[in-house]
């Protein structure tokens, strides 16, 4: 006895017809007419009588009916139990996130992942990516969120986001009311910048080299606010990503014309290790 058959046996017995409850199981009416009569053969008994128009339970097929919906009623319940587990997600995720990130866009999706998976324990911690990096081959983070670029072949990126890069202008800087600026622009200006460690210090410098300046650095901080503090004195200008654009720092932000004045974001994670549902679902829930 399969399972198949017994659906096919419902199916005749509510339509009332070989032909439409093929239609109704998506299945070929010889192969539904096969499979019956060899449900027929093994128990021995004739379940329906085929006449010219219609089809009929025989008295066999009136008491083979209940308990073959009731299997089916079960069936159905264990498949449904499954399907709800495997939606359940408990467990931990432990993510890295660097610190020209963490502050933007991590409370935000914290919040939105807590809600949707209450009984999931969710550790962040904000570093470098050095520190990052080893973390997850040490494996005491499973996700790390980092910028480009990444030059380490035992990790798996996902793009999340690209965004363009800023110029950080002092109110009265002759180019803050402009719509946007070459860095070649700002030529001889001194700049203030994230110190040695921060990622993004590595890729203001790398866009300064591709426009052929040479940022003389009047100051070095660990954090934008301090920049943002120290431009709006007029110690000098600086970069900045657009998620950590603050309108209330008392700067002009001016978006960078150059072709290569952008920042991509991934999600990394150590090639070929495995995840449990609730990393899985992180995942998932920041690449979309």
């Amino acid at each position: 006895m399969e399972f198949h058959q017994l659906r096919y046996v419902c199916a005749i017995a509510e339509t009332g017809s070989f032909s439409r409850a093929a239609e109704h199981c998506q299945v070929a009416q010889p192969s539904l007419s096969q499979q019956v009569l060899k449900l027929e053969e093994d128990l021995g008994a004739k379940l329906f009588d085929r006449m010219a128009r219609r089809v009929r339970l025989t008295e066999a097929g009136r008491a083979f009916l209940p308990h073959a919906r009731s299997i089916l009623s079960q069936m159905e319940a264990a498949r449904s139990s499954v399907v709800d587990k495997c939606a359940d997600v408990r467990g931990s995720v432990s993510v890295g996130v660097i610190p020209t990130i963490a502050p933007y866009q991590m409370p935000r999706f914290a919040a939105a992942f807590a809600g949707k998976y209450p009984d999931a324990k969710l550790r962040i911690v904000e570093d470098t990516t050095p520190v990052l990096v080893e973390s997850l081959r040490n494996l005491s983070i499973d996700i790390a969120i980092l910028a480009l670029p990444l030059r380490h072949k035992d990790l798996e990126l996902f793009p999340l986001r690209t965004e363009p890069l800023f110029a950080v202008l002092p109110r009265d800087h002759p180019r803050a009311g402009a719509k946007s600026l070459a860095l070649k622009d700002l030529r001889g200006e001194p700049f203030v910048m994230l110190r040695d460690g921060h990622c993004f210090r590595d890729l203001s410098l790398a866009t300064c080299t591709h426009a052929r300046i040479t940022p003389h650095i009047a100051f070095e901080s660990g954090q934008f606010s301090s920049l943002f503090g120290m431009v709006a004195a007029g110690v000098g200008v600086s970069l900045v990503p657009e998620m950590a654009i603050d309108r209330n720092a008392g700067c002009h932000y001016v978006r960078l014309s150059d072709a290569r004045a952008t920042r991509t974001i991934v999600a990394a994670v150590l090639r070929g290790r495995s995840f449990n549902r609730v990393q899985q679902a992180f995942l998932a829930g920041i690449r979309s």
